[in-house]
């Protein structure tokens, strides 16, 4: 039986996990690197060449994407922009106000909104699907932006890690202090709660526009009228005409690539105020 050297079984150590690192992020970023790869192609280089390397149609890709339907990509575009960036606004105000008060008031009642809070965040959202749109159908809201919008405004988790995050970062003496002063339960909330909880809330705003922009089942079950489609119901139209039209493949496949850029870009921009101890925090919690 041989006995490793200490510095030896140290390097070891440190090359395993290093190993199971560079797998997960070659694992993570295969699908990336083939979409980038594919929208360079044209509609026959496609299925003819070899999958990871680029090809020639990249800038008619754009010009194709861009012209179709008189810009109809764009279009679903906006409507993404909508759907997430409106949703998401009033889903973190919701889920600030909410949060807030499940931390920093004591009620009747509250342990058991706080129990319905929590098996909220465990239930898939594809059981809320189908009766939110028969509610929306008798409301007369089927197939309008509401029906996409007012779903997305109660978002459970985002409440939950606002009602963590207020628990942490709003001192409890600054309140009644601010009481004593005489300032009013919305003033205390507007001047004091909110920027104190500003960090988390920019992880909140984050976390359901990523989950809005990418949401599917919802878009694809609510809206038929295709002017209102988001990127991902639009999109898959386009790979659904694809089986007829083989060009739209690479349309489609440029769009996804195009549709990956403000994620990337808003992931860039509030990265400085994500704050990795609310998740772990709300975890503890």
């Amino acid at each position: 039986m041989s006995v490793l050297a200490p510095d030896r079984r140290r390097t070891r150590t440190r090359i395993v996990p290093t190993i199971v690192l560079l797998l997960g992020a070659l694992y993570t970023l295969i699908p990336i690197i083939w979409v980038i790869s594919a929208s360079t192609k044209t509609s026959g280089e496609l299925f003819t060449t070899f999958s990871f390397l680029p090809g020639t149609g990249f800038i008619d890709n754009i010009i194709d994407l861009s012209t179709f339907n008189n810009g109809q990509y764009w279009l679903w575009g906006l409507n993404s922009l909508i759907y997430a960036g409106g949703g998401a606004l009033i889903s973190t105000l919701v889920s600030a106000s909410a949060g807030y008060a499940l931390a920093r008031f004591q009620f009747r009642g509250r342990a058991l909104i706080f129990t319905i809070l929590l098996a909220g965040v465990l239930l898939p959202q594809i059981t809320l699907a189908i009766p939110q749109y028969f509610l929306m159908t008798n409301l007369g809201l089927a197939n309008t932006y509401w029906s996409v919008l007012l779903p997305s405004i109660i978002n459970p988790f985002g409440i939950y890690l606002a009602c963590i995050y207020a628990q942490g970062s709003v001192p409890e003496e600054t309140i009644e202090a601010a009481r004593i002063d005489g300032a009013s339960e919305f003033r205390v909330f507007r001047s004091l709660a909110l920027p104190m909880m500003l960090p988390g809330l920019v992880t909140v705003f984050m976390l359901q526009f990523i989950g809005i922009w990418n949401n599917f089942l919802l878009p694809f079950i609510m809206l038929s009228d295709e002017s209102m489609f988001p990127l991902t119901t639009g999109l898959y139209l386009l790979l659904n005409r694809g089986t007829g039209t083989p060009v739209l493949y690479t349309l489609a496949i440029t769009g996804a690539l195009i549709s990956i850029i403000p994620l990337v870009a808003m992931m860039l921009f509030l990265q400085r105020y994500w704050r990795l101890d609310l998740l772990s925090g709300s975890l503890k919690g």
